[in-house]
């Protein structure tokens, strides 16, 4: 309990923490609410709230795991991470601490988030809104789906030992390699399995799964559930970077 006290009072000390996390929640929440305006007189029979709700959290991501990558990446790039392996020798209880802490920004940055959206773009949506037993569960998934890959951020930052290379990294999976290159139904097959779209149809993003030119071949829960595959890997490979390779 006093590592995880210890490393949240780093992420507590850390501007960073705080233009992250806050970062996320207004990119979440103004984009939510741009697009909900925009959808609000959209003539599309197939038109989808929860779309115009949750679009904004593509975007919002990059900011959390940014947040997740500073939490390590940080401590290499300043040098600091000797200090801290001397105070703890043992590494697996110090990154099981650093996750921990990481874990907690991070629920509470998604939670927030994905409220604001959800709040907000239903507002603006005015009579078009989702129903709640629709919304909520999405809601619930796309809590889910932040944290996990924030703490898939951690990883591979944890992995690579550097800020820059790990958000090098992610920025261009996040942004301009899945999102861009899963509409192409060639490579869809592969695509879709990638981190970043595993939450897309729990959030209902990923278009409508009766469509045959959307259609995923996992369901949203099975979605998350591969994610956290993929976290949890990532996460290994951290902590087995870290303890075989000097500070």
């Amino acid at each position: 309990m006093n590592l995880v006290r210890a490393e949240l009072t780093k992420l507590r000390t850390l501007r960073a923490t705080v233009v992250t996390l806050a970062a996320a929640i207004a990119v979440g929440a103004g984009l939510s609410l741009l697009v909900s305006r925009a959808f609000r007189t959209a003539a599309d029979d197939r038109f989808d709230a929860l779309f115009a709700a949750f679009y904004g959290l593509t975007l919002a991501q990059i900011a959390l795991v940014a947040f997740a990558v500073q939490a390590i990446g940080g401590e290499y790039r300043s040098g600091s991470i000797r200090a801290s392996l001397a105070a703890v020798p043992r590494r697996g209880a110090f990154f099981a601490a650093k996750v921990v802490a990481v874990l907690l920004h991070l629920g509470a940055g998604a939670l927030v988030t994905v409220a604001a959206a959800l709040v907000i773009g239903q507002e603006a949506l005015g009579s078009r809104r989702a129903d709640l037993d629709e919304a909520v569960p999405a809601a619930v998934g796309a809590w889910v789906y932040l944290v996990l890959i924030g703490l898939f951020a951690l990883g591979v930052a944890t992995v690579v030992r550097s800020s820059a290379v790990a958000l090098g990294i992610l920025i261009p999976l996040l942004l301009l390699g899945s999102q861009g290159l899963g509409n192409l139904p060639a490579i869809r097959t592969v695509t879709q399995f990638l981190p970043d779209q595993l939450g897309w149809v729990v959030m209902h993003l990923a278009g409508p799964q009766d469509d045959p030119r959307w259609a995923r071949d996992y369901g949203p829960w099975t979605g998350l559930a591969l994610l956290a595959l993929w976290t949890a890997a990532a996460l290994v490979a951290g902590y087995i970077t870290l303890r075989r390779r000097d500070a």
